[in-house]
């Protein structure tokens, strides 16, 4: 039998409703102080205005349950990484440069050597994000914070950035024939860690300490490898007067991601980055369509930026001064459904889901 996201736990539809219901207060205080904020619900980060000159952007997020592969491990190093990779990665994409991060760690109880190694991976990461980390909490919640492995812990952060509020960037001027420039992931990066190890280690049957031929190293190696920091390439592409529309974050959803644009707009990835090995072993253990895995993972894309076509190759050498590979994937199309095509794959998503199709991506054009 085929694995899905719902049938390991997830209920994505269910989510969706969750926060149809929470927006409903959350928005209510949009009114009561001054700094109201400039975007809706939904986008990768919200922005608050402070004064003419200068704007806030503020996420929060976590790291999912690839916790769950660490602590099975016990290694504790690197998911800090990952915790400041999917703030900051979602904070430029509202145009802001990552200034600060502060960390919510949740314990069973006190373990300063297993702190210590979290605590480094924020450190890690903070400095390839160039933000710093002010403070923070640790909360012992023995009777809510347990496991069968290694020391249960919850980590969560929050990070703000600066920006021009005129200078907000979400996507509103993209237009057809706008070229989508790919940044490789590093594989799983932080989600779909549910499916992906009910795959694995429940079907497939493999350890963590397992070397897996396909993956030059051992399966928790892979797993553990941590969230690509993009901090660094999309500022370099801002300061060098690029005529960035749009920056992307690879997350849930996949390359679903790249319908939040604000404009009208669907988009064909014809000529998409290869995906790590890791993926072809999970579809291979859980037994699910390509729209599956489209929908749950990055497929090997961490990161786009959207840019007009004459600027692509000026994009991809930025990046690369960077240390931070990058292609074409494919261009802009002015689609009211907003639908992304993977023609090499045969399919469309729309919406929360990809699903099959012999239909021709529409062709790229100028306007």
């Amino acid at each position: 039998m085929a694995l899905s996201y719902e049938a390991v736990g997830v209920d994505t539809e269910g989510v969706d409703n969750g926060l149809r219901r929470l927006a409903e207060w959350v928005n209510a205080t949009f009114a009561f102080n001054p700094s109201r904020p400039l975007l809706p619900l939904g986008y990768y980060a919200n922005v608050l205005p402070v004064s003419p000159e200068l704007a806030i952007a503020i996420s929060t997020d976590g790291v999912g349950t690839k916790l769950l592969v660490a602590q099975r491990l016990e290694r504790y190093d690197t998911v800090g990484i990952d915790c400041v990779a999917m703030n900051a990665n979602d904070i430029i994409c509202v145009g802001a440069r990552p200034l600060s991060l502060v960390d919510y760690i949740a314990v069973h109880h006190v373990d300063p050597d297993a702190l210590a190694a979290i605590a480094k991976g924020l450190h890690d990461g903070a400095r390839l994000a160039d933000l710093n980390i002010p403070g923070g909490e640790i909360a012992q919640l023995r009777e809510m914070v347990h496991g069968d492995h290694g020391y249960p812990f919850e980590l969560v952060g929050t990070c703000i950035g600066t920006l021009h509020p005129q200078k907000l960037l979400i996507g509103a001027d993209v237009a057809a024939g706008d070229a989508v420039i790919g940044f490789p992931s590093s594989g799983l990066h932080s989600n779909g860690y549910t499916l992906a190890r009910h795959a694995l280690l429940e079907r497939a049957g493999l350890r963590l300490d397992s070397h897996v031929a396909e993956l030059g190293r051992t399966l928790g190696e892979e797993l553990l490898e941590p969230t690509v920091m993009y901090v660094r390439p999309a500022m370099a592409l801002i300061d060098a007067g690029m005529s960035v529309k749009a920056l992307l974050h690879i997350t849930g959803d996949g390359l679903l991601n790249l319908a939040r644009v604000a404009a009208p707009m669907g988009f064909v990835i014809d000529r998409p980055l290869p995906p790590q090995p890791i993926f072809a072993l999970i579809q291979r253990a859980a037994q699910v369509s390509d729209a599956e895995m489209y929908r749950t993972f990055n497929m090997g894309t961490g990161f786009a930026v959207v840019v007009p076509p004459a600027e692509a190759e000026r994009c991809i050498a930025i990046a690369a001064q960077h240390g931070q590979r990058a292609q074409v994937i494919g261009y802009a199309t002015p689609d009211t459904q907003r639908r992304i095509w993977l023609p090499g794959a045969g399919l469309v998503g729309v919406g929360k889901v990809f699903q099959a199709t012999d239909a021709p991506p529409p062709a790229r054009s100028a306007g």
